[in-house]
């Protein structure tokens, strides 16, 4: 129950294999699983099944909405893959992976393509920059990108933990460097004690590769922009945005982590809400509370000036 009602607050039912691999807390193989919803017990009169799928009951109508936003979804994974292409192609990118609603198959029409971004280190500053040129390119197409997480690689150990973070991870679909992911889940073990069963992306897509133009390219940039040239623009920049952004950083109740090795521009905290809300929603079924929730670290992580 804990884990279907996690779901519903994205409006989103699960099916048998999904309730097994997103299951919170507990170790199980999709048979005991299914088991379960076929004979349930305390599930009786809770839970609705329609076509396959596993609602609240009342809550039958989220079957439709999810239809609806798969086929929204299977046409912005067009652009998405045209976005992971280029990104792919850019000096000091090491990873990228989709997350977010798309990560799901649960986007509306027009709705952003979310990505995170791990970077070589001491390069995520200059990667966001020329990032941004396509996230303004792809505006004049009415595609929007949006790389609302970058990260080097000396920082894959997550600093927030909790139910919401470990779900965002476990749903990013790995679409170029997988090995930095495989090494971004090693050093993160803490995800598997709140979601155990989803150890591999559960809609895995093929790996998209700069080409040989695209590798060519990519190693010129980098060996033009590794020495001080690169490390000056660095600086810079993560100067330049520290100051702009210090006004938003100073208010209270966001996320956004700003430092030489992190670009985490979430100034209002979605993750917060979608906690708290479940938390109620698990004191309505008199579930455990906040057993899997983490308090995010404290403000001083946060860099706030340059």
């Amino acid at each position: 129950m804990r884990t279907i009602l996690y779901s519903d607050l994205f409006d989103y039912p699960l099916t048998p294999e999904e309730i097994s691999h997103y299951l919170i807390g507990v170790a199980c193989d999709s048979e005991t699983v299914r088991a379960r919803l076929a004979a349930p017990v305390w599930l009786q009169g809770r839970i609705a099944r329609v076509d396959g799928y596993v609602t609240l009951a009342g809550r039958e109508g989220i079957v439709r909405k999810r239809r609806e936003r798969a086929r929204c979804s299977n046409k912005i994974w067009h652009r998405a893959r045209a976005f992971v292409r280029i990104l792919s192609c850019l000096p000091f990118v090491r990873m990228v992976g989709v997350t977010g609603a798309l990560s799901m198959d649960n986007s509306n029409e027009g709705d952003d393509v979310d990505v995170i971004i791990v970077t070589a280190p001491n390069r995520v500053w200059m990667v966001r920059a020329i990032s941004l040129m396509i996230v303004y390119a792809g505006r004049l197409g009415h595609s929007t990108l949006c790389p609302n997480y970058l990260l080097s690689e000396e920082v894959l150990p997550l600093q927030q933990r909790n139910i919401y973070i470990a779900h965002e991870f476990v749903q990013m679909v790995p679409l170029y460097g997988l090995v930095v992911y495989e090494r971004m889940r090693a050093a993160n073990p803490w995800i598997e004690v709140i979601l155990p069963n989803a150890r591999e992306p559960f809609h895995p897509r093929a790996e998209y590769n700069p080409g040989v133009v695209g590798r060519v390219m990519k190693g010129l940039m980098e060996r033009c922009l590794s020495g001080r040239l690169g490390d000056r623009f660095e600086a810079w920049e993560m100067r330049r945005k520290l100051r702009k952004f210090r006004p938003q950083l100073m208010k209270s109740g966001g996320s956004a982590v700003l430092s030489k090795d992190q670009v985490k521009g979430h100034f209002e905290d979605h993750g917060k809400h979608v906690r708290e809300t479940y938390d109620l929603r698990l004191k309505e079924f008199s579930l455990m509370g906040t057993a899997y929730v983490q308090d995010p670290p404290p403000p001083e992580a946060i860099l706030v000036s340059g």
